[in-house]
């Protein structure tokens, strides 16, 4: 997939008047490349449309039209949009509660390099963490992680047809997920679409 441009984003107002459905469709987009990973931990697969949807928000958060400020946002987000050669994606770790969560990421320090993807009888593929901004400190890890699953060219020929598990080897937090058929198929296209982008 290309990375987005300016000419990719729409102008606030124009953004605006097509929020509602945007929204709507990029929410349901979202939706279905997300994965629970055990309890506490999701992991969202990011795309064009996924990344495209985070920036305009962002844009019309912070209310940023000057063509440098849209640089900047693209500059932040653009790592997330895959490039053919694997995938990226956002992983949360969703503790609710203030004070277990205060005490979980402590606990949880380095969870962010213990992630992997598993393609048929393949070696896992350990993912890249926050490559561009380390999110862990000496104290704790981050809610929230940015990651880059590389994948070999025979991993991306049996992605949407093999067994996939994306499994979490954490000493304090042990626990897999078989990514199901239609999960597969919609990953896949990252690399095999090219409509996509």
């Amino acid at each position: 997939m290309r990375p987005l441009t300016p000419d990719d984003l729409l102008s606030l107002e124009a953004y605006d008047r097509v929020r509602p459905e945007f929204r709507r469709r990029a929410i349901d987009h979202q939706k279905r490349r997300r994965v629970a990973l055990g309890p506490d931990v999701t992991v969202a697969f990011e795309d064009r449309l996924t990344v495209q949807y985070q920036i305009q928000e962002m844009l019309r958060i912070e209310r940023i039209f000057e063509r440098e400020g849209v640089l900047a946002e693209l500059e932040a987000y653009n790592p997330l949009v895959p490039d053919g050669t694997g995938l990226t994606a956002t992983m949360m770790i969703e503790l609710p509660d203030p004070e277990i969560r205060r005490v979980r990421l402590r606990e949880l320090r380095g969870i962010e390099d213990r992630i992997h993807l598993r393609v048929g009888d393949a070696p896992a593929r350990t993912a890249r963490a926050d490559e561009n901004l380390p999110r862990t400190t000496d104290e704790k890890t981050a809610s929230v992680h940015y990651l880059r699953f590389p994948l070999t060219s025979e991993d991306r020929r049996e992605f949407a047809v093999s067994r996939v598990v994306l499994a979490c080897d954490h000493p304090l937090y042990r626990h897999e997920t078989v990514l199901d058929e239609e999960t597969r198929g919609l990953l896949a296209r990252d690399w095999l679409d090219e409509s996509s982008g």
